[in-house]
């Protein structure tokens, strides 16, 4: 995601603290931020009050002058991800399972269709308790954020490299799984 003209001049706002340019930035992001949160959290509340700690963090390191070096984008997602992590480190580390919220599957009327979906659903959910949580991420922040490799290496802190190969194994992974399980 690169800065579009009217982006760049929306930050160089930001950064001599004009509060209209915040607001606008806050509208733009806060829907992305508050959907990855949400996946990483699956309670609204929490991720409604991790979302404004992102932006309290954004502006704490807007006057301090600690700024992006590449992706405005990929720095929120940094500052929300290191926001979950801190929250989670705060509560007991449990690795909840989220694709109730994430993924709802359309109405079936038919009932021998509504227990193969059902299967399928529970294959994927066992399948994605086999990654761990870094490939989790990986897969959350590339196919449900719809970020670069390089972005989700960012926030990440690893390479572009690591995160190709994380989600390669993981894409490996699910897909042995589901076919193993397929054959079951």
């Amino acid at each position: 995601m690169e800065k579009t003209p009217g982006e760049q001049e929306l930050l160089k706002r930001a950064k001599q603290y004009d509060e209209a340019a915040l607001g606008e930035i806050y509208d733009r992001y806060a829907p992305r931020i508050y959907a990855y949160i949400y996946g990483q959290v699956g309670d609204p509340h929490l991720a409604e009050d991790l979302v404004g700690d992102v932006f309290v963090r954004v502006v704490q390191a807007i006057r301090s002058e600690r700024l992006w070096h590449t992706s405005f984008s990929a720095w929120l997602h940094r500052i929300a991800h290191n926001i979950v992590v801190d929250h989670y480190r705060r509560r007991s580390p449990i690795l909840s399972e989220r694709l109730d919220e994430v993924w709802v599957p359309q109405a079936e009327t038919d009932p021998r269709n509504m227990v193969e979906v059902a299967q399928d659903y529970e294959r994927l959910r066992r399948a994605l308790r086999c990654l761990t949580r870094g490939q989790q991420e990986v897969l959350v922040l590339r196919f449900g954020q719809g970020l670069t490799a390089r972005e989700t290496a960012e926030i990440l802190s690893k390479t572009t490299g690591a995160v190709k190969i994380m989600q390669h194994r993981a894409v490996t992974t699910l897909r042995r799984r589901l076919a193993g399980s397929m054959s079951a």
